[in-house]
């Protein structure tokens, strides 16, 4: 019997080690799986908190439905039922500018006279059809294509918000066709952004004339190729209504004994004399004592585990010191890939204290608005039932590429930077009846220029090393979808490999 051996119990290595399990039979002789985690419990960056009745995300808050990888895993999964999508009354989103809140404009007349931009602004925008084309080869900026396409100010203040919301990043370092792979191709298939939007609208609405006639019924209310909603054009923001983590608890659920928590990996390498396996310490666990196994993996505390494949579902900074000494350009290639940490802050009120709760998604903040937030996100009107009845749950994003040293402050100091800059932004001057902060210290991969030129060097590398694979949000995505996505892929070549083994 093969083995494969998931380092990192994250949305990435439970979605790939549940695909392995799913298809073991498809390896000759079988295949078992092992996930194995560091940490006292799984899900990655994905975590609820559920406190004095209120349910509290510590990272992100859902997933866009329009991606049908997702939805066919939730209902692999068994959690269809427990789905909740993004109320209608979080469609509005709002910026911060000029010392308050206006609505993010939602068509063109709205958006010909909002004061968001300057008038000058507005026309460059309109004049998107006209913009010169990008340089063959070069691997631009957000900032350098947003400017070049919608002009300076628009890209700094539209553009930047939405990107320090997504990204906590830097449009001025972040590559548009690694963060933003999507819009880049669409300029390179239309010219335009506006040409490439309309086409999208008319091929939504042949999608739904289609649906209506009865065909294509297939994914229908999954966001496979539906319009926009809360979430923004192309998907709706989805969770589940007891929380984000019912989806990593379900994988868990899954995986069952394959899932094994407190197991940090400290070393991989090959295995001695030409590839003969090792027992894991764990009598009987192998299940055949001394089957060649090419890959050893080293356990904090001495323990080792064998297997014939490896994927590393972890955070590039902590996959690097795993293969140091099996490959230090390898090693070294993964500790060029940066992060920007982020702290969350989550604050509680009654709703008579706010005026009511607030009507809309959250608003973000352009770089130099003066204040240090990068957004704010109105969780209990984006999920109904996130609050107990009569009172309010906000959620702030504080640090990023920008401002570094956020998520090293203590959490009072958090709270009260978050506290002022919600007096500022919305006027709130209430007191919370519940706080938390929860710092992530690698917070966010950043897909700096030159990063789909890492990802190829650091791919031809690996491929020197039969049977040994990356994954996770520092190298093909950060959205669950996008680890999910890889995944499957990745399932796919890990079983040609098995199989070509066998032969």
């Amino acid at each position: 019997m093969k083995r494969a051996v998931i380092v990192g119990g994250g949305i990435a290595g439970m979605t790939t080690a549940l695909h392995l399990k799913d298809r073991a039979r498809e390896v000759p002789g079988g295949l078992e799986v092992l996930v194995l985690e560091a940490g006292t419990e799984p899900g990655g960056n994905i975590r609820t908190e559920r406190a004095e009745g209120f349910t509290i995300e510590q990272g992100p808050n859902g997933y866009l439905d329009n991606v049908p990888t997702t939805p066919a895993l939730v209902r692999r999964l068994g959690l269809t039922d427990e789905v909740q999508r993004a109320d209608e009354a979080s469609a509005k989103r709002f910026l911060f500018r000029n010392g308050r809140l206006h609505p993010v404009p939602t068509g063109p007349g709205s958006f010909l006279r909002s004061p968001l931009l300057s008038l000058g602004g507005r026309l460059r925008v309109l004049a998107e059809p006209l913009a010169r084309s990008k340089l063959q080869g070069k691997d631009e900026t957000i900032f350098e294509f947003a400017s070049r396409r919608i002009g300076r100010e628009a890209a700094e203040i539209l553009v930047g918000s939405m990107v320090s919301g997504v990204f906590a990043g830097d449009i001025h370092e972040l590559s548009l066709s690694s963060a933003f792979p999507k819009m880049s191709a669409m300029e390179d298939a239309h010219g335009s952004l506006v040409k490439a939007m309309i086409a999208r609208a008319l091929e939504r609405r042949a999608v739904a004339r289609a649906r209506r006639g009865g065909e294509g019924r297939e994914g229908v209310g999954e966001g496979g190729a539906g319009g926009g909603g809360p979430a923004g054009p192309g998907g709706t923001l989805t969770s589940f209504r007891t929380g984000l983590d019912a989806l990593p608890l379900a994988l868990a659920r899954e995986l069952g004994e394959a899932l094994r928590c407190e197991a940090r990996v400290a070393r991989v390498r090959r295995a001695e004399g030409g590839g003969r396996g090792v027992g894991d310490g764990e009598a009987g666990a192998q299940g055949e004592e001394g089957y060649p196994r090419p890959w050893i993996l080293e356990l904090a505390g001495g323990r080792t585990v064998s297997s014939d494949v490896v994927v590393l579902a972890v955070p590039a900074s902590r996959a690097a010191p795993m293969l140091s000494e099996l490959d230090a350009t390898v090693a070294g290639e993964l500790g060029a890939f940066s992060t920007a940490g982020l702290a969350v802050v989550a604050l509680g009120f009654e709703s008579e204290s706010l005026g009511g709760p607030p009507d809309g998604f959250g608003f973000l903040v352009p770089r130099g608005a003066g204040v240090r937030i990068l957004g704010c996100l109105w969780d209990s009107t984006i999920f109904p039932g996130r609050a107990p009845s009569g009172k309010v749950l906000l959620r702030a994003m504080v640090g990023g590429a920008h401002d570094p040293g956020a998520v090293k402050e203590d959490p009072a100091s958090l709270i009260e930077i978050v506290r002022r800059d919600l007096d500022t932004t919305m006027g709130l001057q209430g007191e919370p009846i519940l706080s938390r902060v929860y710092r992530w210290p690698l917070g966010i991969g950043q897909y700096t220029v030159g990063h789909g030129d890492r990802i190829r060097s650091l791919e031809d590398h690996l491929a020197g090393h039969r049977g040994l694979w990356v994954a996770g949000s520092s190298f093909y995505g950060i959205s669950m979808n996008a680890c999910i996505e890889k995944a499957g892929e990745q399932v796919r070549e890990i079983l040609d490999l098995l199989a070509d083994a066998a032969e």
